[in-house]
């Protein structure tokens, strides 16, 4: 299932999932970060997430010194992140926690799914910036698997992997065109790309705003369950 790290008091452990943003970079994708010891981010072209090593003042620091003069950068973590000296806070929200470890089998749209490559790459940024399913970045799609859906020889759909904390990897940034909606491409895409995490003896993870009823429904048929609640937390530098 994945390291668990131990806790400051070193008695009690923490389950990646529970930090996933430092669980990875601190590991399987530190060559993605940027920081130290005491905080990480992903690099910029990467997208915005990050994580302080701890709670405590001199990694919270750390932390404030990662946020960008422009833009935020966003933790996501089991508890609620104060604001770092030097950053403001400028959302909070909850997103349920969501893990796959067995496909729900199902009729899937006969539809051709395609890997998307670095050819795609500025289609792949176009389409998340028109539906915004989460922080979307120049190299996002770097950090995983991608595959897509496409008509007229433009893409309409995909889906991916993010954040790969030891034995985990994260299905994100699933989007579909609004003119394209209804059709079952982002099912269709996340079981292609859930399989292959699976295939990996992986567990498979994902992050949705509570009161996405919607899309939460529909990870259920596919199988994910709720795991626990996290604290997305956005930050920029303090005026």
């Amino acid at each position: 299932m994945g390291m668990r790290a131990r806790a400051a008091d070193g008695m009690s452990e923490i389950h990646p999932l529970d930090r996933p943003v430092w669980s990875a970079l601190s590991t399987r994708q530190a060559n993605r970060a940027v920081g130290d010891a005491r905080a990480l981010r992903f690099a910029t072209e990467y997208g915005p997430l990050a994580a302080a090593a701890d709670a405590s003042l001199e990694s919270l620091s750390a932390l404030g010194a990662l946020v960008p003069s422009e833009g935020i950068l966003v933790a996501l973590e089991a508890a609620q992140v104060p604001a770092p000296p030097g950053a403001t806070i400028v959302q909070r929200a909850v997103c349920n926690q969501m893990t796959l470890e067995r496909l729900t089998p199902g009729v899937r749209p006969a539809i051709a799914i395609e890997v998307l490559t670095e050819a795609d790459a500025a289609e792949m940024l176009a389409l998340a910036t028109l539906t915004k399913p989460g922080p979307f970045a120049a190299r996002t799609h770097a950090l995983g698997d991608f595959v897509g859906v496409k008509q007229g020889g433009m893409l309409v759909a995909m889906a991916g992997e993010r954040m790969a904390p030891p034995g985990f990897t994260e299905v994100s940034a699933v989007a579909t065109d609004p003119n394209h909606r209804g059709r079952g491409y982002a099912g269709a895409l996340m079981s292609v790309v859930a399989a292959r995490i699976l295939a990996r003896g992986e567990t498979a993870f994902l992050h949705v705003y509570d009161d996405n009823v919607r899309a939460i429904a529909l990870y259920e048929t596919l199988g994910f369950r709720f795991r626990r609640a996290v604290a997305m937390t956005a930050l920029a530098r303090a005026r």
